[in-house]
Parts: C-alpha cells; sequence; structure tokens
C-alpha cells in the first residue's frame, strides 16, 4: 500500500509541475472564469476582488468532461475527493478539503438542499448534470455568510439564464451497461422577460454493485428523470423579477440481501422567487423566499423520508466609493417526516442576521463578515470571517483569511431510534493562506489550511456503544474532534495546441482523539488533464490518481489507491450537429470507494447534441 502511495504522489507532483510550467507564458482568456462571482459573499464580486478559494464550472468545461453525473464532475476539482456506493445513481459524498458530507452547503439557484436524514447532507444522485449551466465552489468555513452547515465550503449551483432568439438543444446517447439519455432545452428572451427551460430522461441497466457474497448478484440499475425553469421579468429598468423551479426523480437499484430487488426513489425539487432592486447607485437589495425538499422512499417497507427547508432572504448592500457594506436578514425552517418506527414529524427553525464590509482599492481587498443565528432547540451561536489579499504584482496574489463554523445536528440523529437528543453542534475554527498567479489563461496556485472541528457527530456501536439510550443498536454522539489540514497545488494553461490543468492535494483528515485517518478520504489525491484539437476532433484525456484510504473509523478496512485513466473526443458533423464521444476507465480498474462497493468498470457512451444557434 505504501508504494502505491507513493507512487501516487510522485505522478501527480510531476503531472502538476508539467501542467504548471507552460503555463506562464500564456495570454489567452481562461473560458472557465466569469467576470463575477456571486457565492463567496452572496454579493456579485469580480474575479479579481474574490479572497476566497473558489473555483467555477462553467457549461462548457462541464460538456468537454463527457460526465454523466454531478459527483463525476466534482471529482476533478482542487480540494475535493467523492465515494459513491456503486454506479451514478447511487448514495453519493462529496467531501471538501477532507470534511464530513454534511459540511458542505449546497444551494441551486439559490435555494438551500439538505437532508435531516442520518448524517445529513445533500443527496447528490438527484441533482440533474442536465440543467446544470455553472457551478461554483468555495473551499472554507463560511458558516458567517450562510449560516449552519458551512464548515467546509460552500458549492452552489446555477440553471441557465435565457437570453436572445428562441435557442432549442436536443441531446441523446447511448452508452456501456444500456445507458441512455435524452435532453431537451431551450431558452430566450423578448423584450423584457427572458426564460429557459429543460426536461431530461435516462436509464441505465447497471452493474453488479455489491460483487459479494450474500448479496443479490444482479444488475443494479437506475431510471432517472428530471425537468427545469427559470422565468425573469426586468419589469423596470433597476427591478429584476425571477422565478426557477427544478424537480427530479432517479429510482435505482440496490443490494440489501440475497434475493430482493431493493430500490429507492430519490426526490429532488426546489422552488424559488427573487426580487432584485437596485433603489439608487449605491444602495440595493434582494429579496428571495425559496423551498427545497429533498424526499427518499423505500420501495421494498414503503418507508418515506422527507426534509423541506423553507428560506426567507432579504439582504441589503450599500457602496461607498471602494467600500461594500451589507446586511442580511435570513428565516429558515426545516420539516422532517420518517414514516419507519418510531415515527418522526417534527419541525425546527433558525433566524440569522448577517453583516458584511468589503474593500477593494489599489493591491488591496479586505472582506470582513460576522453573522448571529438563533436555532430554535439550540440557542444563539455567532460567527466570524475575516480575510485579506495583496497583489504583489499584476498576475501574483497573496491571501489569508480565517474563520468560524458550526452544524447543528439532524433531527434524525436526535430523534429516530439511534437518536440523542442532548447532542450538540459541530463547531468548526479554520484558517489558510494562498499564493495564486494569473494571465491570460494561465493560472497556478497554492493553498494551506488547516480547520479544527470540535464536538464532531460519530456513530457509536458494539462496545463503544455502552453509553448509548439502546447499547444494543448503537447510537449517535459528539465523541470526536477532528483536524482537517493539507496544501492544495493547482494549475492550468496552454503549451503549443494543448490545454493543460493539474492539481495535487495532501492531506491529513484525522480524528484527534483515535489519531486516526477519517474513513474514506485519503491522505493524497490529484488529477491531471489535457485536450487538444486534432483533425477537427477536441481530443481530451484526464487521470485520477487516490492514494489508499480507510474504510472505518479504526483504520481497520484498507481502501487501496487507485488511478484512472478517461477519454474523451468530440467534433461538428454540421452547423447544428455535434457528435461527443468517452471511454471512461481505460484499463478496466478494479477499484472500490467504499468498502464491499464496485464501482464501474471500462465504459463507453456516444452522443449527440443538435442546436440550431
Amino acid at each position: 500500500m505504501k508504494t502505491c502511495v507513493l507512487h501516487a504522489r510522485s505522478a501527480a507532483l510531476s503531472l502538476v509541475v508539467a501542467a504548471a510550467w507552460p503555463a506562464f507564458s500564456q495570454t489567452a482568456s481562461s473560458p472557465q472564469l466569469r467576470e463575477t462571482v456571486v457565492t463567496a459573499t452572496r454579493t456579485d464580486q469580480s474575479v479579481g476582488e474574490v479572497v476566497a478559494d473558489v473555483t467555477i464550472i462553467d457549461r462548457e468545461v462541464i460538456k468537454r468532461s463527457g460526465a454523466v453525473g454531478l459527483v463525476d464532475v466534482l471529482a476533478r476539482v482542487p480540494g475535493i475527493e467523492i465515494t459513491r456506493n456503486g454506479g451514478t445513481a447511487s448514495n453519493s459524498s462529496v467531501f471538501v478539503r477532507g470534511g464530513e458530507n454534511r459540511h458542505t452547503a449546497v444551494l441551486i439557484d439559490g435555494v438551500r438542499v439538505d437532508a435531516q436524514t442520518t448524517s445529513g447532507g445533500t443527496s447528490w444522485n438527484a441533482i440533474p448534470l442536465a440543467q446544470i449551466e455553472r457551478i461554483e465552489i468555495v473551499r472554507g468555513p463560511t458558516s458567517a455568510v450562510y449560516g449552519s452547515d458551512a464548515v467546509a465550503g460552500v458549492i452552489q449551483i446555477f440553471t441557465k439564464k435565457g437570453q436572445g432568439p428562441f435557442a432549442p438543444v436536443v441531446s441523446m446517447g447511448y452508452g456501456s451497461q444500456h445507458t441512455r439519455r435524452l435532453d431537451f432545452s431551450a431558452s430566450g428572451s423578448v423584450d423584457a422577460f427572458d426564460y429557459s427551460f429543460g426536461v431530461s430522461e435516462g436509464s441505465s441497466g447497471g452493474f453488479n454493485v455489491r460483487p459479494i457474497a450474500g448479496q443479490n448478484p444482479d444488475a443494479d440499475g437506475y431510471k432517472s428523470s428530471s425537468a427545469n425553469a427559470k422565468l425573469g421579468l426586468q419589469f423596470a429598468p433597476n427591478q429584476r423579477l425571477q422565478a426557477t423551479l427544478l424537480r427530479s426523480r432517479v429510482d435505482s437499484q440496490y443490494d440489501s440481501g440475497p434475493t430482493r430487488d431493493y430500490r429507492r426513489i430519490s426526490r429532488l425539487q426546489t422552488a424559488g422567487l427573487q426580487l432584485q432592486s437596485q433603489w439608487t447607485d449605491r444602495y440595493s437589495t434582494r429579496v428571495g423566499i425559496s423551498q427545497g425538499t429533498d424526499e427518499g422512499e423505500e420501495v421494498i417497507g414503503v418507508a418515506i423520508d422527507q426534509t423541506k427547508i423553507k428560506n426567507l432572504l432579504w439582504q441589503n448592500e450599500y457602496k461607498i466609493g471602494p467600500h461594500l457594506l451589507t446586511a442580511t436578514v435570513e428565516e429558515r425552517e426545516s420539516e422532517f417526516l420518517l414514516t419507519t418506527a418510531p415515527r418522526i414529524e417534527r419541525t425546527k427553525s433558525q433566524s440569522g442576521l448577517g453583516l458584511g464590509y468589503a474593500w477593494s482599492e489599489g493591491v488591496h481587498t479586505v472582506q470582513l463578515n460576522t453573522r448571529h443565528d438563533k436555532d430554535s432547540e439550540f440557542g444563539g451561536k455567532s460567527t466570524g470571517s475575516a480575510a485579506y489579499a495583496i497583489a504583489l504584482t499584476p498576475q501574483w496574489k497573496l491571501s489569508a483569511s480565517a474563520g468560524t463554523s458550526y452544524r447543528v445536528p439532524t433531527l434524525y440523529q436526535r430523534f429516530s431510534q439511534y437518536g440523542v437528543t442532548t447532542l450538540k453542534p459541530e463547531t468548526g475554527r479554520g484558517t489558510e493562506i494562498g499564493l495564486k498567479y494569473a494571465q491570460g489563461s494561465s493560472e497556478f496556485g497554492v493553498v494551506a489550511y488547516q480547520n479544527k472541528v470540535s464536538n464532531l457527530l460519530t456513530f457509536l456501536s458494539g462496545a463503544s456503544a455502552t453509553g448509548c439510550p439502546r447499547p444494543a443498536v448503537g447510537c449517535y454522539s459528539n465523541t470526536a474532534q477532528a483536524q482537517y489540514e493539507g496544501v492544495t497545488f493547482s494549475a492550468a494553461g496552454k503549451t503549443g495546441r494543448f490545454g493543460l490543468y493539474g492539481s495535487l492535494d495532501i492531506q491529513n483528515p484525522r480524528d484527534v482523539g483515535l489519531n486516526k485517518q477519517l474513513a474514506r478520504r485519503a491522505r493524497t489525491h490529484a488529477t491531471l488533464g489535457a485536450d487538444t484539437r486534432i483533425a477537427g476532433w477536441t481530443v481530451a484525456a484526464d487521470i485520477l490518481l487516490s492514494g489508499k484510504r480507510f474504510d472505518t473509523a479504526a483504520n481497520t478496512t484498507v481502501l487501496p489507491g487507485y488511478g484512472l485513466l478517461n477519454l474523451s473526443a468530440s467534433t461538428a458533423l454540421s452547423k447544428e450537429w455535434k457528435l461527443i464521444t468517452k471511454l471512461d476507465n481505460l484499463t478496466d480498474k478494479l477499484y472500490q470507494t467504499a468498502s464491499t462497493y464496485a464501482m464501474a468498470r471500462r465504459s463507453v457512451y456516444v452522443g449527440v447534441t443538435w442546436a440550431p444557434l
């Protein structure tokens, strides 16, 4: 195992250096960067004014990746690891800088999504990739802006905004395991009204995700469908009303016994209404009301778990020259329903007041935020963050930041048969320092970080469950203290006809009390990608490398390290038609990110897209 990790680490280092070296001489603009970033502070900021460690993924990057699921896109992002219990539609986790899956706040068009079940977090498999136009990822504690949950970072997903003439797009494809996809979308604008909508369907015969004794040896496939709409009305020069709606349904098979065909139906829905107003040259407001629903249904046993998050936001911005003052009032209500015994039907609420100050002038940028939340069950909690950046040259920027964070236990963790009502919120304190270079399409960055989390929630079982209300079944407990620390290197650029990017993460996510590596997170992981044009084709390849992981908190079950090679190619068949092909796991690597759960072997996918404009 040590040899595998050392090989992965040395290979990743050399690949990242190779990607970074040519990046310094390029001047072409990068297709990944937009003019503004919203997620870092909930305000529009130019890329140059953002102090936080941010990655932006646009639709072109998503299409070039050839990915089928959202998690596959995130797996290529610096500072992020993923685990999955099988195929695309299986239960998935996203670890930002080694933090727990529940430690990342997730929003879709500003609508919060989360589940109050088990350990909490987002149902990643239910978020449809076909509807996504852009993804903004903020790494580091962000509770001073978003309240509970943002311990490790924030991921916000945006669907497309309509503009210009009516523009339809149809995509269809077929691949290994009888995987099928059909997507239709259209967007445009008429005078002050803009619109965008889409529908998508997919299915796969799947493969046997648990190839072990005692489990059903059948193939575990899925069926999925989704729809979204975004409508906007500029009813006055400085007044815009926007409505968003997204719905998805995933029916996926899984193994939990020798014969039965276990299936889980995941449903996700987001709805939001937002009014943006620019009252004067200095003062603007944003008022939003939204609801996010995460629901799971176990077909065998007819068990249902449902989380509804209702949110009301009032944000104020006031500019005085280079200074920006913000004040945010937010009300959040979470409803949880669980139909299995003991039945749970409970509601909790949080109210928050956040204040922010930003200043950017000359070579200096400052960002300060503070927030106080009042939880209906845990009382008041204050968080804060401070960040500073200085432009050493027009290309080089040095930054440093510190922040506090927290996440309250889920209602399942407190009131289910495994629950303990006296659980405490998890609390975090993080710091980071970064150095970044950017010129044209050339980018290089190194960020060192540390995030200490107290009262970490873990599940006790066996001998450790003696203090649980029901020792025979186990329980949740604030028994651990975690420390997430590491260094992330990233680079992108061009050399000749080749575009290159790479990242390397060297981290140490550990349980301080046990002095053990946290489960399912590697000490080293890396990516390397390259693309070029050959005879009218855009050809791309990427390599994903991971060191060994442990499947258990006690570090007794080892998951070996692995390396994956993926290829994709696309070409324009005509002005309106485009062909894309992809080959994942070229070497047919046998690997696992969760013990006893197989990941997909070599697979092929071929698709065509019709876009008349």
